[in-house]
């Protein structure tokens, strides 16, 4: 059989290095960063059967309002409307066109006339009707 006192001598004095063992400072720091990281945005897939392309891109508008309505924190702008087997072929279904006061389009993707920042009496801009 094997002698691996070594190998557990040098492990114990790696464990007890990281801990600060016996130093004034551990060899691992605290995070560089002061303070709480800033917030990361993330995704949310949520399913669900529709009869064909046209019903599931009304439905994704709606849901997406309604949760917009509920959750103002929501980025409405971003929501995208895919397949379920394809989600690399997600279509947004917001226009989100820049305006001059940095205000974007809530109308739905594709939608004729001006565009307009979301709220009552939102910011109008653009070629319209």
């Amino acid at each position: 059989m094997r002698d691996d006192r070594a190998a557990r001598r040098r492990h114990r004095d790696a464990v007890a290095g990281l801990r600060g063992g016996g130093r004034e400072e551990p060899l691992i720091g605290g995070p560089r960063r002061p303070g709480a990281r800033p917030p990361r945005f993330f995704t949310v897939h949520l399913g669900f059967a529709a009869a064909d392309p046209a019903v599931a891109r009304e439905l994704a508008v709606a849901y997406a309002e309604a949760l917009d309505l509920l959750r103002p924190e929501l980025a409405l702008g971003a929501a995208a409307l895919s397949p379920a087997d394809a989600w690399h072929r997600a279509e947004r279904l917001f226009c989100g066109a820049l305006g001059p006061d940095g205000e974007r389009c809530a109308d739905v993707a594709g939608h004729p006339g001006f565009h307009h920042a979301p709220g009552p009496g939102g910011l109008g801009w653009g070629d319209g009707d």
